[in-house]
């Protein structure tokens, strides 16, 4: 295999309570891309098309995550990539990580697979850190593994791969301003009361319990973010509205993707999923701002290839 076309899916991380550790995997969301091997060693970005990004191989997530795969793998070719970005940068949706984790699972068939989907993982990890300033894996990890997942640890990296329920959907509403993750950062309390981690805990394990079991009741009681959503949903506009929205439309629940703008709701089937997005839609329409909706299915399976 000498070429690679891929799609590499958006992605939701922090979940409401599991801050930083939890994530799960879009399937009608994505970029695609294309990798080529190239008998001169190195990594060239040859197109970008959707957005404004660096062609520069250091500065460019993508760039990064293939030359740290390359490397590891001391391959005896090289790799021009294609990006074709449909997942707008600064989303809350994942839009480096599919960069990152695309091009990592692309290059690793075209070495054969020799790479797990954990060692994937931080390749991608790399080129997470050109976006963000630092190496985090609740991105990439669900891009990579598919579905949700969780990461228990980051050195060294343990990800754990959760169960989806077969009747999981997602709304997901993208309000076109922008939130630098370093300023949703910057705003967080550096300590919290005990009462309210340890009930953040308990929501984390009774989520993982309710993906297990495909208990919806669980889901939607296990979805409460008392710690981060407090203080970033006063960067997002109009955030409590949208979210009475999605609960009065019968959501599970729902919370922040990432850092934001985006905010994400989980239900039991594509017409309670969809009922959602027309409640947020009537919301966000009586404003100014531009804004994007998508319905999707969780993808369990994470990136997938699109033609070899």
């Amino acid at each position: 295999m000498n070429e690679i076309k891929i799609f590499s899916p958006a992605t939701v991380a922090n979940v409401s309570c599991g801050f930083d550790v939890l994530g799960f995997c879009l399937d009608n969301v994505g970029d695609e891309m294309v990798i080529k091997k190239t008998t001169e060693k190195g990594v060239k970005i040859t197109k970008i098309v959707g957005a404004n990004l660096p062609f520069e191989t250091q500065n460019n997530v993508a760039g990064v995550a293939a030359l740290a795969i390359l490397d590891a793998a001391n391959a005896d070719f090289g790799v021009e990539i294609e990006i074709y970005k449909n997942i707008k940068p600064g989303s809350g949706i994942g839009s480096s990580s599919a960069s990152a984790s695309g091009t990592v699972f692309a290059i690793n068939e075209l070495l054969g697979k020799p790479f797990n989907k954990q060692q994937l993982t931080l390749f991608g990890m790399k080129g997470e850190a050109v976006a963000s300033g630092t190496e985090h894996a609740d991105n990439v990890a669900p891009g990579i593994f598919g579905g949700f997942t969780l990461v228990k640890e980051t050195t060294p990296l343990k990800v754990v791969q959760l169960p989806t329920p077969s009747e999981l959907y997602a709304t997901i509403i993208h309000p076109q301003i922008e939130i630098k993750t370093s300023e949703a950062r910057a705003i967080l309390p550096k300590d919290i009361p005990l009462s309210k981690a340890v009930k953040q805990w308990a929501n984390v394990g009774s989520l993982v319990s309710a993906l297990h079991t495909s208990d919806y009741d669980l889901i939607a009681d296990s979805l409460n973010d008392l710690i981060v959503e407090p203080y970033r949903s006063q960067l997002i506009p109009h955030f409590d509205e949208v979210k009475a929205a999605m609960m009065n439309s019968g959501a599970l629940g729902g919370g922040i993707s990432g850092s934001g703008p985006s905010i994400f709701s989980l239900s039991k089937g594509k017409e309670t999923a969809d009922k959602v997005a027309d409640a947020i839609r009537e919301v966000y329409s009586k404003t100014d701002i531009e804004f994007d909706i998508h319905v999707s299915k969780i993808n369990a399976q994470g990136i997938k290839i699109v033609k070899n």
